[in-house]
């Protein structure tokens, strides 16, 4: 076999397994973005945690159809990068959707959320969540708010017999 074929080989493998491993995978069109720009996204992307890299489009469908998410290849045409993410699901979509709304020429085409398609407005959906964090401060606060009730309403009755009381 020859080293071109065998290269070929290994990045499907690579593709693949990004893939499978990635909770989170954004496929975007990135034709009219400028040099500087898809600089600043990359730089962006890299500070989130985000994998963003252009591979062949032959080579992603095969990589696609060997971790079984062929429904991934009708959006594989024309110029694509794919953002790979392993830790956080939201950071790609984030991003990417942030990034967007600045410059028309960036175009979500499709993601794979944790082993399944996504649509764009499931992406975009995604993009508009808070993050973790942010998430976890709402359920916090969500559970401190009975307390804090109790604790306003037993000082309210505490300062009421005080006034009857003087």
């Amino acid at each position: 076999m020859s080293k071109a074929v065998e290269a070929k080989k290994q990045v499907v493998s690579e593709i693949a397994s990004k893939l499978r491993e990635s909770k989170s995978t954004v496929v975007v069109d990135y034709r009219g973005l400028t040099v500087a720009q898809v600089t600043e996204l990359r730089k962006s992307l890299r500070e989130a945690g985000v994998e963003f890299k252009v591979y062949k489009n032959t080579l992603t469908r095969r990589a696609a159809e060997e971790a079984e998410l062929t429904g991934l290849n009708e959006h594989l045409t024309g110029p694509n990068a794919i953002a790979f993410s392993t830790e956080d699901v939201i950071a790609p979509a984030k991003v990417l959707n942030d990034f967007a709304k600045k410059n028309e020429a960036l175009e979500i085409k499709a993601g794979v959320i944790e082993g399944n398609i996504a649509t764009v407005e499931e992406v975009k959906a995604l993009a508009e969540l808070p993050s973790r964090e942010g998430l976890l401060s709402m359920l916090l606060s969500v559970l401190q708010a009975p307390i804090r009730n109790l604790a306003l309403a037993a000082k309210a009755v505490a300062d009421q017999k005080e006034e009857q009381g003087a």
